[in-house]
């Protein structure tokens, strides 16, 4: 080696930015826009906000799917939820006792894990209740939280009386909190113990789903007649309140740590928000294909990698984040499981123009077939027999139905739409 390629090759190595940790957070039913970087008024959200101001806050970032499961599947995965079939398209329902994401596909905390990091979930699985199905057979060494949808913040019990919190493979034994503190402290001692190695922490809120219970009052324990109330002044603001206030204990571990600058992290929702939600300009909830029951918040903060303050249109998807993440910890997918999503870091630096994208998305039950489909601007909607297209940029909140005006575009996205689906055919 001469000593022109010498130090241009020393040069590259110091250029190249340390494997960083990552720590992911994702809230459960929240909407777009309540936190305070999104438009919230009645809501204080300090420290998501700190994470706005400090990285990259994305105006378009979009779930893999309308509900819980199927998000996850895709974030955890990096590819689209139904090449899993169709028991990880919806929910999974305490009945769904057999379904669950296979643990011998490929995941993210199984690449990293093989990589070197060390890796947790403190928080809401929900992709299987079975032991087989279980995280730590997902490449992650340590696992503390609910297998399920939901549970009482205080009892831990679902609306079926079932205890759903886990320590491992075991159920935890019966302790008392408010299940949102008790995670952030988890995540905490998670930090503490692995600041000197790579670490990967995945922290999935069971906040701001019902039961709708505010912290302090550990006397309003639901039951199956009381599950769904609430207000949101009243239990949601400090339901959501307190999830940020976890995120700021983790935040400060890693300020005093000074692992803040060796830290991507990244915070996302798994679905709109539901009844006491707000989704600002856009159509709907969860549970549906319009733009208020798919589009989520979506923040990364890496100091010196990412700029401060940057807001992003780039069209994002939660599977974006896992390609995203893995290129940022030099990991690659399987080649038998290449990710559906792509590495969005440069755009998200501001050293590459923001890319098209084509996303599809799919409600596939007895009774309700819609499917959805976003290219640029673009955004068609097919229930049943009724299609919809409408242009995002100039109406977001999807009133204005533009199919007669633009049938040529409604058919192309139509086109794609069939191929991408033809893609899952029998599952």
């Amino acid at each position: 080696m001469n000593r022109r390629t010498f130090l241009a090759s020393s040069l590259a190595l110091a250029a190249a930015p340390e494997r960083p940790n990552v720590v992911v957070f994702l809230s459960d039913d929240m909407g777009w826009a309540d936190l305070g970087c999104y438009g919230a008024r009645d809501i204080r959200t300090p420290h998501i906000d700190r994470l706005a101001r400090e990285g990259v806050r994305l105006t378009d970032c979009y779930s893999n799917g309308p509900v819980c499961t199927p998000t996850r599947c895709g974030l955890m995965t990096g590819r689209y939820q139904q090449r899993y079939g169709k028991g990880l398209e919806w929910a999974l329902l305490p009945s769904d006792i057999d379904v669950g994401l296979d643990p011998r596909h490929t995941t993210l905390p199984k690449l990293l894990h093989d990589a070197g990091y060390q890796t947790a979930l403190h928080g809401k699985w929900h992709l299987g209740r079975e032991a087989r199905f279980n995280p730590l057979h997902h490449g992650f060494d340590e696992y503390f939280g609910l297998t399920g949808g939901n549970v009482d913040m205080y009892s831990k019990e679902d609306r079926f009386k079932n205890y759903d919190l886990y320590e491992g493979l075991e159920k935890s034994p019966q302790q008392p909190g408010y299940l949102t503190e008790m995670l952030a402290g988890r995540a905490e001692k998670f930090i503490t113990a692995n600041r000197a190695k790579p670490f990967f922490l995945y922290v999935p809120f069971n906040a701001v789903h019902w039961p709708f219970q505010a912290p302090g009052h550990p006397e309003t324990v639901r039951d199956l007649e009381s599950w769904y109330n609430g207000t949101r002044l009243g239990e949601y603001k400090p339901m959501l309140e307190a999830m940020d206030a976890a995120v700021g204990r983790v935040l400060g571990t890693l300020d005093r740590l000074q692992l803040t600058r060796k830290t991507l992290v990244i915070f996302t929702n798994d679905n709109g928000g539901e009844r006491l939600s707000d989704s600002g300009p856009f159509r709907h909830h969860k549970a549906t294909l319009w733009e208020g029951g798919i589009r989520v918040p979506g923040i990364l903060r890496w100091p010196g990698q990412l700029p401060a303050g940057r807001v992003s249109r780039q069209v994002t998807m939660s599977m974006d984040l896992t390609a995203t993440i893995a290129a940022a910890c030099g990991v690659q997918a399987a080649p038998s499981e290449p990710f559906d999503g792509i590495d969005l870091l440069p755009v998200f630096a501001g050293k590459a123009p923001e890319r098209e994208r084509d996303l599809f998305w799919r409600i596939n039950r007895p009774g309700q077939r819609v499917r959805a489909a976003r290219s640029g601007k673009w955004k068609l909607v097919l229930d049943g027999n009724i299609i919809n297209l409408y242009d995002l940029v100039a109406d977001p909140g999807e009133t204005r139905d533009l199919y007669t005006v633009h049938p040529e575009v409604a058919d192309a996205l139509r086109a794609k739409l069939d191929a991408w689906e033809a893609g899952f055919a029998g599952k």
